[in-house]
């Protein structure tokens, strides 16, 4: 398809990008955005589908040649592009995806699979962590990310973003029944799920082990995990901290607990 030119706010080609910064399109809806460079690059090697791709003329020669032949390549002058998307876009590339229904579980995690690995998150409502968990999970080689009713939207464009495109490759189950699914997967898959806890009580994480399957619920950033998620795990860990700090930036904490879990000293 040849570059289209963009000349005003309100053509309705590029509604989609429109005042990104006072809004975000609606989860229930047709796509998502994808901000910057790499992140853009990513989607387009991806196998979601790639509604469009919006850029400053600035950056034609770059990229009029990585964009398939098929896909809406939109070109504005650097003014024009910033006020549509309503902040100073100075990086200037910009994609639209086209979101797709969670596979089942029996898709993402194989029954015969020897050793699998999932995170679990009832209630995580923060853009910012939930990009950073997704980068970390993907990072560390998780099979899936389960998101429970209480979480923020993946594929939200600030979680794109800070997962750097993360988004694309993980594959994340969302659920509004994450209690009978990890149920599900304890009866039917034999996975041991484990609790994120402060309490000195717990198992400490620098001795603990793990079996081939295996699952940890991370907490809300404020509130942590309810008496009723504590109770339904098989384990509760906890990471020991100096100096009196009693909590960690949820994503943090899902860097440091992945890390111990996907070494090959951390199997039973």
């Amino acid at each position: 398809m040849p570059v289209i030119p963009i000349d005003s706010l309100d053509d309705p080609r590029v509604e989609s990008y429109r005042n990104l910064k006072l809004k975000n399109l609606q989860r229930g809806g047709p796509y998502f955005i994808a901000e910057g460079k790499k992140v853009v690059e990513r989607l387009l090697e991806s196998d979601f589908e790639t509604h469009s791709v919006f850029i400053s003329r600035k950056r034609l020669e770059e990229w009029e040649g990585k964009v398939p032949a098929d896909v809406p390549l939109y070109v504005a002058d650097q003014s024009v592009m910033s006020a549509l998307v309503g902040f100073d876009f100075h990086v200037g590339v910009v994609g639209c995806g086209v979101r797709r229904p969670s596979a089942p579980l029996e898709e993402l995690l194989p029954r015969d699979a020897q050793r699998l690995t999932v995170v679990a998150c009832p209630n995580c409502d923060n853009p910012e962590n939930m990009g950073a968990i997704v980068r970390i999970g993907a990072a560390f080689g998780i099979d899936a990310l389960l998101l429970g009713k209480g979480c923020c939207d993946p594929f939200g464009r600030r979680v794109i973003r800070v997962s750097m495109g993360a988004t694309f490759s993980l594959p994340i189950f969302e659920t509004d029944y994450l209690l009978e699914d990890l149920r599900r997967l304890k009866q039917d898959w034999n996975f041991q799920i484990a609790a994120t806890v402060l309490d000195t009580d717990s198992e400490l994480l620098e001795t603990a082990r793990r079996p081939a399957r295996f699952g940890v619920v991370m907490g809300n950033e404020d509130a942590g995990l309810d008496q009723a998620w504590t109770e339904f795990c098989d384990r509760k860990l906890t990471i020991p901290m100096c100096r009196g700090t009693d909590s960690l930036n949820v994503a943090v904490a899902s860097g440091i607990i992945l890390h111990h879990f996907t070494r090959a000293s951390a199997d039973l």
